[in-house]
């Protein structure tokens, strides 16, 4: 009885679905994770999402339309006997194009997300693959994918120490006596070669303070560390915050 019953056409139309499905979300997951544990935007529910999403599609394709077949009723056109299985999964691709297109951000002239929206890119594939049943595709691909994105960011961080790409960016906010504030704005001016934007202001609640906001870009492993420490050296200085941009590629 139970042999008939899993042996039976849409029974194992059912179990084959419902695989490639769970398939689709535990690769996600794992690319997924390594968004998450890296504080992307882009993380566990995005990219499963977009995954699973992709594999509902063109299991769609593959099972959610019939074959037309020719009769008295049918024009010729129609009734070829042949139905376009990619045509509901070709739309991904475009489709995934929006949401890629979401994940870039600009700064500046700076542009942050492009490797976001290449992982969700990756994401919307494999979830392709797996709608198809190509699991060994799916898992090859997702293993790649976990490899290059951890791989290659410990190479910029360790071999291209140099790299633009290795370069942080900050946001810092002093307080200042009014006195002061002439010499502190030249000694950053002169100490930041990469200063992106400098202003300052004298303070509302009191008119005795000058306040200076700074934007520098800066190489270091511990930026906020070092910087604090080269503000120290400077006299006049009443308070000072100073926070990192997060790195969302």
């Amino acid at each position: 009885m139970m042999e008939n019953f899993f042996s039976h056409p849409i029974v194992q139309t059912e179990i084959t679905v419902t695989m490639r499905l769970l398939c689709a979300v535990l690769l996600s997951f794992a690319i997924g994770l390594e968004r998450e544990m890296t504080n992307k935007y882009a993380g566990l529910r995005t990219n499963i999402l977009v995954c699973v999403g992709a594999c509902v599609f063109t299991l769609l394709s593959i099972y959610g339309f019939p074959t037309f077949a020719a009769g008295d009723n049918v024009s010729v056109d129609n009734a070829t006997g042949i139905r376009d299985t990619a045509r509901v999964a070709a739309q991904v691709v475009t489709g995934i194009g929006f949401i890629g297109g979401g994940a870039v951000l600009r700064h500046g002239a700076t542009i942050f997300g492009l490797t976001t929206a290449a992982t969700l890119w990756m994401a919307a594939s494999i979830g392709m693959a797996c709608g198809t049943g190509m699991y060994g595709l799916a898992v090859t691909a997702t293993i790649l994918t976990i490899i290059v994105l951890v791989s290659i960011r410990f190479f910029e961080r360790n071999v291209l120490t140099t790299s633009t790409k290795n370069m942080k960016r900050l946001a810092i906010n002093l307080s200042c006596k009014n006195d002061f504030s002439d010499t502190i704005y030249d000694f950053i001016v002169e100490k930041f070669p990469q200063l992106r934007e400098i202003t300052r202001k004298q303070s509302k609640q009191n008119s005795d303070i000058t306040k200076i906001n700074v934007i520098i870009d800066i190489h270091s492993k511990k930026p906020i560390q070092n910087t604090y420490k080269t503000f120290q050296k400077v006299e006049g200085i009443e308070s000072i915050s100073i926070q990192e941009f997060n790195d969302i590629r």
